[in-house]
């Protein structure tokens, strides 16, 4: 056998089959990228429709979570800012739903659910004129540091935008996703907003302020949750202080008294000040007082961080939501804060 047979046998035994060959191709081959299918848009027609009912879950944004975090809002079981976009404070609104409502404690929207949600047959969306009030002002850019707030008559709203966002409990990038090309520094200039202008759902029996939901819960004398509001409650420096208490006192608009001494990240240049009342105060608009010494629930000037940030031991609400629990609480309703 000449020598250079054993070479080209093992050269032929090398070349991989044909199968093999396409196999392989097939793996090298890229991925299709998987289609995404598009958001339906942000209009009143479509939010507004009780036939809306694409399951909401991780991952979800557009229009069937416009509409189920507005129709919790009225249901009283809060997501803090309505923004169109599935997140923590969304998923724990509604779990709370659901267990109210007699379901698994799920935080998915599913189609029992939606029918629940849709039991209030109230429009999502609706279309209103700029308020005059909305626009008036004085609007202040709004410091970082204590001592320069300290300095400033009031802690109102640093645009007509913000303003405008609160009172429909939006963040400001969806209310401009609802009205493109609208002046919303404008009075008279209708606009398309959330419909959350519900009373509240009457007086609370007890609170209970929960660490690990991240949320303040409102119960009725049977026990049963008739609200409930995500909340940021403290901090690894100052910690939620679990026990049993009670409300001692509401003030609303109320003027912050800054004290250093109460604040681990105080500058040592610091000093105790007032600082004006507005809905820029630290405290926001309202301030629930509680029977354990410097501690209450209150508003804040930055919605959008609720549940995302550290506070400094207090229970800190959007400012809609401390405004619609201060007035389902009286002093004496006992405020149960737990882990």
């Amino acid at each position: 056998m000449s020598r250079y047979v054993p070479v080209l046998l093992a050269f032929l035994l090398s070349i991989p089959a044909p199968a093999a060959l396409e196999a392989s191709a097939k793996r090298r081959a890229p991925r299709r990228q998987r289609q995404v299918r598009p958001e339906r848009p942000l209009t009143q027609e479509i939010v507004n429709d009780a036939g809306l009912t694409a399951p909401v879950g991780p991952g979800s944004s557009g229009a069937a979570v416009l509409r189920a975090q507005v129709l919790l809002a009225r249901a009283h079981f809060s997501c803090g800012e309505i923004d169109a976009r599935y997140g923590a404070n969304l998923k724990g609104a509604i779990a709370a739903f659901r267990k109210s409502r007699g379901l698994s404690e799920s935080g998915l929207v599913d189609s029992e659910t939606w029918r629940a949600l849709n039991a209030d047959t109230g429009r999502v969306l609706e279309r209103l004129a700029v308020a005059p009030g909305d626009v008036a002002g004085p609007f202040i850019k709004i410091p970082e540091d204590m001592m320069e707030k300290a300095k400033l008559p009031s802690l109102s709203y640093s645009s007509a935008l913000e303003a405008i966002a609160e009172k429909y409990h939006v963040s400001p990038a969806l209310l401009r996703k609802l009205n493109p090309g609208a002046s919303l520094d404008r009075a008279g200039e209708e606009i398309v907003v959330p419909n959350v202008g519900v009373p509240a759902p009457g007086k609370a029996a007890s609170i209970a302020v929960s660490k690990s939901a991240g949320a303040v819960f409102v119960l009725d004398a049977q026990g049963k949750t008739i609200a409930r509001y995500p909340a940021t409650t403290g901090s690894e420096h100052d910690p939620l202080p679990l026990g049993n208490w009670k409300v001692v006192g509401v003030a609303r608009n109320p003027p912050f008294h800054y004290n250093p001494d109460l604040f681990w990240d105080a500058k040592e240049t610091h000093d105790k000040a007032p600082i004006a009342p507005g809905p820029n105060n630290p405290v926001g608009v309202a301030w629930i007082d509680l029977s354990k010494q410097h501690y209450g629930i209150h508003g804040t000037p930055e919605p959008s961080q609720i549940g995302k940030t550290q506070s400094h031991g207090c229970i800190r609400l959007t400012n809609w939501d401390v405004t619609e629990l201060s007035q389902m609480v009286s002093p004496g309703t006992p405020a149960v804060l737990e882990e």
